[in-house]
């Protein structure tokens, strides 16, 4: 039988201090060819179990294993991270801001074979959609742009996994989206193996294989982006992953629902609205610009809900309507 791709069994890293820190004794299995999104809220251990698998960090107890070998530490690698794994984070320090994008990626390949050097820098430079860049000086780049070098570097020795810790912070909105369809596509071209840490649940839900929620130092939740965003094992993952309407019991009394939980989450998308329907008794108070949907912010006996609207102009605040609520969750 194959020894798992990356694992970690029982790991732990805990700081000191009177607030909890770090990850508890964790175990998780890396699938590979896939990508892997870590999430949670700041603090929540994302950075450490990252650093934990690419072997930056040693554990306080278990251990990190790659295709059953186990992955040094700091304290028994000179050069600390597996040989294996490249991790590229917010920080670009790394790069040479006074030379040329092309020199910058090239410079991480040996001088034996320079005709091979020149094709596989021109290739990864053509995968990530910087072609155009080549000839431009690192410090005259956006911050995106920077991104997207040290992305570059990283990829250009072939590493078998590649750690990614909030890679998207410094990259604008309209290119980060391209960003992410080209590391989907290397993924699927070569096999690399991706394993991402974020805080934005846009990114993780369009780009992700499978999904880990931490909460304090702990897995609580892992599977499929789209399942566990329809539904969410608790309230904490539902909170991760959308702007959601949560309320009391009593509050759900309100919308007509009846729960036996103490809360009871509503998605935007899941309320209908409409003029029509019988009594008119939510009011809109604000309509918030979304680009290509509005919120609408709903208020009837104290209760605000947002819910999304597509079709634009439909409503004016001060407007009465009704609503069905189609679906809803339960904590």
């Amino acid at each position: 039988m194959a020894a798992p791709f990356l694992q970690a069994t029982s790991v732990s890293k805990i700081y000191p201090g009177t607030q909890f820190s770090g990850i508890k004794e964790t175990s998780l299995t890396i699938s590979p060819g896939r990508i892997t999104a870590i999430i949670g809220e700041s603090g929540s251990g994302k950075s450490t179990l990252l650093q934990l698998l690419y072997g930056l960090l040693s554990p306080d107890s278990g251990e990190v294993t790659f295709r059953g070998t186990r992955i040094w530490g700091p304290e028994e690698k000179l050069i600390p991270g597996h040989d294996a794994m490249k991790m590229v984070t917010q920080n670009t320090g790394d790069l040479n801001n006074f030379a040329k994008v092309w020199d910058n990626v090239a410079t991480m390949l040996p001088h034996t074979n320079l005709k091979a050097k020149e094709e596989k820098t021109n290739h990864i430079l053509a995968q990530l959609k910087m072609t155009h860049l080549a000839d431009k000086q690192v410090a005259k780049l956006s911050g995106g742009e920077k991104q997207r070098v040290a992305i570059a570097r990283a990829l250009i020795t072939n590493p078998e996994i590649l750690l990614l810790d909030e890679p998207f912070n410094q990259v604008d909105t309209s290119f980060r989206e391209g960003l992410q369809q080209d590391i989907r596509q290397i993924v699927k071209e070569t096999g690399l193996t991706v394993i991402i840490v974020s805080h934005d649940p846009a990114e993780v839900l369009s780009m992700a294989d499978e999904l880990l929620v931490l909460k304090e130092g702990e897995i609580i939740e892992s599977g499929e982006p789209k399942t566990i965003y329809h539904t969410p094992g608790n309230l904490y993952t539902a909170r991760l992953l959308t702007n959601c309407n949560v309320i009391t019991h009593h509050e759900a009394k309100i919308c007509g629902i009846k729960s036996k939980t103490d809360h009871v989450v509503i998605y935007p998308e899941w309320v209908e609205t409409a003029k029509t329907w019988g009594r008119r008794n939510w009011e809109i108070k604000q309509i918030l610009f979304k680009g290509n949907n509005e919120d609408l912010l709903l208020e009837h006996n104290g209760l605000i809900l947002r819910v999304l609207n597509d079709k634009f102009g439909k409503y004016s605040e001060g407007n009465k309507v009704n609503l069905r609520i189609h679906r809803w969750l339960e904590f």
